[in-house]
């Protein structure tokens, strides 16, 4: 059975496969069969479509509306939204799923469709699987023709739903920011909300042509941002990417403000005012090991996991934790939504500014990122790095020298025959001596 959902729902080139016409189509209808579930009688599921701003959203949300309709479900479109107002939307408007159409911060020729479920959760891998199974099967295939899809705008309900994650914006009103959209899915809401907030309001980003999206702009770029805050004297700015569910910061200087400073500044606010449920954050295998040992400082525990935001959400469920994301920006607040928000992000920002009267430059100073190396192996095969005592004995040894103040990660590439190991530690000499001991010694086994 071929697979379709990768880690952030399904991914690829527009047109062609798993995103020509047809499989597009398949994925409709089968989201319907495998919610309805087997044996049960026919019901008037009801599924709302969100969708970022590249040329080929709107072919890609007929196909997916035809196969919705010809499994006798209803499907409404919001038109260009954020991922997290789809998510929100979704959840408090009692639909039974929302699809988003988008690639993200990738380039525009790419796109994908990411499913949520009624409670604005990211899909299961078990509903992926059966959604996969169904898609296989050749015993049945899409009938009809595309019907119109029902449009409605929720941009005011997801501003409203946004606007508590700062509950007094008085003490900022009139602060200069900046803001880039990426030409992407937040220009129908973030302009708006931050001017009804009160800011004066730079943006950038802001023109999308179906090809623009995410092109030297955006949380990937965020070069142009920097430029602009210096130059317009701004306190700060925040780069969204093209969908809308991750954000990079600047600060007043022009620094960039990564996921991990943002976890920080945040999580040791919401401890100071009883809002950091668990005592902990979760972040992935990617985040610093400065950030685990600034928040250890604070009695903060620092939860691990694999990267993807959704393996974040669960265990921010499994362990009931407040806070969690990803160095990349992608930053949930458990209190806000199940999944991570670039908007709220920022909201969440702003608020620890205004209720501590501290710049964003000072906040995020208290992250030191240690230096990282990472080097890549090429290996022959793949085997158990602990069953080979040269290579155990080396890792071990590395592992004793860092002590508790840096990081050792070695992983396959999902992709390549490659041993990657990537060290962090306060000495940048030091650790690159360490990479290449493990590494040469990989090399001696397995090369």
């Amino acid at each position: 059975m071929s697979k379709l959902f990768g880690t952030d729902g399904v991914r690829g080139k527009a047109g062609e496969s798993p995103l020509d016409h047809e499989t597009v189509a398949r994925l409709g209808a089968a989201l319907v069969r495998a919610l309805r579930g087997a044996g049960e009688p026919a019901r008037a599921l009801r599924f709302l479509v969100g969708r970022d701003t590249r040329e080929s959203g709107e072919w890609i949300e007929r196909e997916l509306a035809r196969g919705v309709q010809a499994e006798g479900a209803s499907i409404t479109s919001a038109g260009v939204i954020p991922t997290p107002a789809t998510a929100y939307v979704t959840r408090a408007m009692s639909y039974d799923a929302g699809l988003v159409i988008s690639a993200s911060h990738n380039p525009f020729e790419d796109n994908g469709i990411k499913v949520f479920s009624g409670r604005g959760e990211k899909f299961t891998e078990v509903l992926e699987r059966q959604v996969e199974a169904i898609v296989a099967d050749q015993s049945w295939q899409v009938a009809g023709v595309p019907a119109a899809v029902d449009r409605t705008d929720v941009v005011d309900a997801y501003i409203e739903h946004a606007r508590a994650a700062l509950p007094d914006p008085a003490p900022l009103r009139g602060m200069r920011i900046a803001i880039d959209c990426a030409n992407g899915a937040t220009v129908t809401v973030a302009p708006r909300l931050f001017r009804q907030l009160g800011f004066d309001l730079a943006v950038i980003g802001d023109q999308p042509n179906g090809r623009n999206i995410n092109l030297d702009c955006g949380s990937t770029h965020p070069q142009r941002l920097a430029q602009a805050v210096r130059d317009g004297g701004h306190r700060l700015g925040v780069a969204f990417d093209g969908d809308g569910d991750r954000a990079i910061f600047i600060d007043h200087d022009g620094r960039v403000v990564d996921g991990d400073a943002v976890m920080l500044l945040c999580a040791r606010h919401m401890k100071a005012r009883g809002r950091l449920t668990g005592d902990a954050v979760v972040a992935t295998v990617m985040s610093n090991i400065g950030l685990e040992i600034a928040l250890r400082e604070s009695a903060i525990d620092l939860v691990r996991c694999p990267v993807g935001d959704k393996y974040v959400m669960e265990e921010m469920l499994k362990r009931g934790i407040a806070l969690g994301g990803e160095q990349s920006g992608h930053v949930i607040f458990l209190e806000h939504l199940f999944t991570g928000d670039g908007i709220a992000t920022a909201l969440n920002v702003l608020r620890v500014m205004a209720e501590t009267g501290r710049e964003l430059r000072d906040l995020a100073s208290e992250l030191v990122t240690y230096p990282q190396v990472l080097v890549n192996v090429r290996v022959r095969e793949r085997r158990d790095l602990r069953s080979v005592p040269a290579i155990a004995e080396a890792m071990g040894r590395v592992e004793q020298r860092l002590a508790g103040e840096g990081r050792l990660l070695v992983r396959y590439s999902g992709t390549e025959p490659l041993l990657r190991v990537m060290l962090e530690g306060k000495n940048q000499h030091e650790i690159q001596g360490w990479a290449a001991e493990i590494a040469d010694t990989v090399k001696q086994h397995l090369g």
